[in-house]
């Protein structure tokens, strides 16, 4: 899983990409012309006096002129006209009608909720159709978080009160890593989400197995008292059933993900073990408190957990 600006992929991310080609080639050219300039200046300057650029000072006084002003000023105007023109316009949010899907992003300290029209919930792992437009809108009920997929998109804001929008359109199937991009408390470096570009129809089965509730069967067993009596529910929810908290993230089919804590740890049974029994150590400051189970309800919690598929 890769998270680099400069393998676009997508028409957003390449637009990105070319602008930022180009900005380091004009950066080169501004450069390579003030060595020169130096240069010169050492060679042929004047033994006396405050260093001078040579007798032919006419000749060099149009270097200066053009490396230090013309082709800065050029350059400058030429990347900001293809910023604004270009780049600006092919990553700005998609326009009504424009997308088939759109995804309500929730950020939180410190993971990613991403709610689907059609009820389906997750969080960390977002997947979207490979090839389609989808309109993301950006929320947060706490503070400033900022959702950065960068072979996918700009960075875009998830502000308080101000919902933004941006487009995900990965041109080809893939597993592409992003990262809150805005200092956001304690956990900010272990606030991490992956997008899944999946073939259209994997991922409309991903979707229609991620709206159903939990398993009747499941929601009867003794895992599923033992969750609620240990006040499990009070923090996370539970589609389906009477688990209905909104802290944590929403656990329905929690076993289809590959990683937990907003892609702090795998998704295995030892680490989930671990993880609920002392979330702090692997996320300091994460609102989850260490829970004081016996082995009994540690099992029967552990192998629910693990039947939500």
């Amino acid at each position: 899983m890769g998270q680099s600006a400069l393998d676009p992929h997508s028409s957003q991310a390449r637009a990105i990409d070319h602008l930022w080609w180009g900005m380091l080639a004009a950066a080169i050219v501004v450069f390579a012309g003030v060595l020169l300039l130096i240069a010169l200046s050492v060679v042929r300057r004047r033994r006396e006096g405050f260093p001078m650029l040579g007798t032919d000072e006419q000749k060099l006084d149009r270097l200066v002129v053009a490396f230090g002003i013309v082709i800065p000023v050029l350059a400058l105007a030429a990347l900001f006209y293809i910023a604004d023109i270009g780049v600006v316009k092919a990553t700005d949010a998609p326009a009504p009608g424009q997308t088939r899907l759109t995804i309500r992003v929730i950020a939180k300290q410190w993971f990613w909720e991403a709610r689907y029209p059609d009820g389906a919930v997750t969080a960390n792992e977002i997947h979207i159709p490979a090839g389609t437009p989808v309109k993301v809108v950006l929320t947060s009920p706490d503070v400033i978080h900022s959702f950065w997929v960068p072979e996918l998109n700009k960075k875009v804001d998830a502000v308080p009160g101000h919902p933004n929008t941006l487009e995900l359109d990965a041109s080809r199937p893939g597993v592409y890593r992003g990262q809150c991009a805005e200092f956001c408390g304690l956990q900010h470096a272990k606030m991490a989400m992956a997008v899944y570009a999946d073939p259209p129809q994997q991922f409309q089965a991903w979707l229609q197995n991620e709206a159903g509730p939990v398993a009747t069967g499941a929601a009867q067993g003794a895992g599923f008292r033992a969750f609620t009596r240990d006040q499990c529910a009070s923090c996370h929810a539970l589609r389906g059933t009477s688990a209905k908290g909104a802290i944590g993230p929403d656990l329905t089919h929690l076993a289809t993900r590959k990683t937990l804590a907003a892609l702090t740890i795998p998704n295995t049974r030892s680490y989930l073990g671990a993880w609920i029994l002392d979330p702090q150590q692997f996320k300091p400051g994460n609102k989850m408190p260490a829970l004081q189970l016996s082995g009994t309800d540690q099992t029967q919690i552990l192998d629910f957990l693990r039947s939500l598929k």
